[in-house]
């Protein structure tokens, strides 16, 4: 064999088994610099996209609560108005109340006062099935409280209604038609045929509301 050719493939395997130079494995800095830019951009982005989806998903079931409580209010309202009866009471001190007191929700903290039939009695209480509530609006709370008797009772624990109530107007409509801001009137055993009651919340538009009441619900 010729002594270069064999010179030569020596210094072959040398390499071979040397490897290739330290300079040609690895990244350069700059490569280093573009890769961690990218995965900061793409980590970055996952946090936004995160985020949005988590205020997204709060906001979503605040508005659930928000249509779930709403719906509550009125279903509650529309069975106790549909179930008013031309029945008076009697207040703690004796003194009578009309059977049905609608006032404007301005000007006084009761802004309606009835009696309902159809009060439940799962347990076989020695108790009528006529139930006096009264409907009130404090401190931005819209609040119904049910009595335990007719006459002569206090109020049970207030069922809350509503919250943050900034606005209320009350209006109820009369056997003829017409539509009045009171219900007072002479007859103490008078009931209007309809209630319309119009709630304004802080942060929500004003949410209008329309029963029919009494009688005219059947």
């Amino acid at each position: 064999m010729n002594p270069c050719v064999f010179t030569s493939l020596r210094t072959q395997r040398r390499m071979t088994r040397l490897g290739p130079k330290p300079f040609d494995v690895g990244f350069t800095l700059v490569e280093m610099l573009v890769a961690l830019l990218i995965f900061a951009m793409i980590s970055a982005a996952g946090v936004m996209i995160l985020t949005i989806g988590v205020r997204t998903q709060d906001a979503a079931a605040a508005k659930l609560d928000d249509v779930a409580a709403v719906r509550r209010m009125s279903t509650l309202l529309a069975n106790d108005l549909a179930q008013i009866v031309p029945r008076t009471a009697r207040a703690t001190d004796g003194a009578v109340l009309r059977a049905f007191t609608g006032n404007d929700g301005q000007s006084d903290p009761l802004v309606l006062g009835y009696v309902r039939s159809g009060w439940s009695n799962p347990d076989g209480a020695p108790r009528a099935g006529l139930q006096r509530v009264d409907v009130t609006l404090r401190d931005g709370r819209l609040e119904r409280r049910g009595f335990a008797a007719l006459d002569g009772s206090d109020a049970a624990t207030p069922l809350l209604l509503a919250d943050n109530v900034t606005g209320l107007a009350m209006r109820y409509r009369d056997e003829k038609g017409n539509w009045r801001p009171r219900w007072d009137n002479a007859i103490v055993a008078s009931l209007p045929a309809a209630v319309e009651m119009t709630v304004t919340r802080r942060g929500a538009p004003p949410l209008t509301l329309a029963f029919i009441a009494g009688p005219s619900y059947q």
